[in-house]
């Protein structure tokens, strides 16, 4: 099935990934170069797996599986692969995470320096926690043949919401991070971050790009025109219809079969009465 605006799709899904791709090697410079590189010490050079992790997973492998459906070229394949390959990204992105945090907590107990005190580590936390909570019910709801057709058809909604709410939730914290990093950081040093220095500079353009990115992946996921058709065998779960989305809908196939099985029998028993008075006919003019 031929995508509508097909071309308008691929320009921004390049785009996307282009500026989803330069967000982590900027954050790698930012962290290599400027902050003297990767380790895992528990000092400064572990904190810097943070935000490469955070940016990597939480950020770019997140929004690549929040357009998976989306790609024209998977259509063709089956919607319970694509949700195997759906949830597989999403617990890449988790563990990625799940490390990062564990590279900060850390670094501040080694440093002796308080945990969870910014507004930065409680939402952070707040949104790994709920990405959690979001990947297990996703697999148990909708990845397992176990939940009913109307309880996916209740929670269907609210996992689409809360998929793209963590997703942009995700986005304000690393940019919080990434700012309040630059605080404690330059302001040891000979030119203060409001003086305008190259690290700043470079890293709020990184800022940028991962916000850029975001808006990419919200204004892909939201054109109706560009949402994976339905397949042939199944129905979309929709609560207004109360049929949910992505499952086999074999009830809709089975009462349409129903009703197919009833014409034809009401057909039949049509037919046998017009042969009946057809010949009631025949033999009242025979006598």
């Amino acid at each position: 099935m031929a995508m509508d605006g097909y071309r308008g799709f691929l320009g921004l899904l390049v785009a996307a990934l282009l500026v989803g791709f330069l967000s982590v090697i900027f954050t790698l410079i930012w962290v290599l170069h400027y902050r003297e590189g990767l380790g895992w010490d528990g000092r400064a050079l572990e904190f810097n797996w943070h935000p490469v992790l955070a940016v990597t997973g939480f950020v770019f492998i997140q929004g690549i599986a929040i357009i998976v459906y989306r790609l024209p070229w998977t259509w063709k394949c089956s919607k319970l692969l694509m949700k195997f390959i759906h949830a597989g990204l999403n617990t890449i992105a988790a563990i990625l995470a799940i490390i990062s945090l564990v590279a900060v907590f850390d670094y501040h107990n080694v440093s002796n320096i308080p945990n969870m005190y910014s507004l930065h580590s409680w939402v952070g936390m707040t949104a790994v926690i709920l990405y959690i909570l979001q990947l297990v019910l996703g697999f148990f709801v909708f990845l397992l043949p176990l939940a009913p057709l109307s309880l996916r058809a209740l929670l269907m909604p609210i996992h689409v919401y809360s998929g793209l709410f963590l997703f942009g939730t995700v986005i304000a914290t690393v940019l919080m991070g990434v700012t309040e990093k630059l605080f404690f950081v330059l302001r040891k040093e000979t030119v203060p971050y409001s003086a305008f220095p190259p690290e700043g500079v470079f890293t709020n353009t990184l800022g940028l790009l991962i916000l850029l990115f975001g808006a990419l992946i919200f204004w892909i996921v939201t054109r109706p025109q560009w949402k994976r058709p339905q397949e042939p065998n199944s129905t979309l779960l929709q609560p207004n219809r109360g049929t949910p989305e992505g499952v086999e809908g074999s009830m809709a196939v089975n009462f349409g079969n129903m009703d197919k099985s009833d014409s034809e029998l009401n057909n039949e028993a049509a037919a046998r009465k017009r042969n009946i008075t057809l010949d009631e006919a025949g033999q009242r003019s025979t006598v």
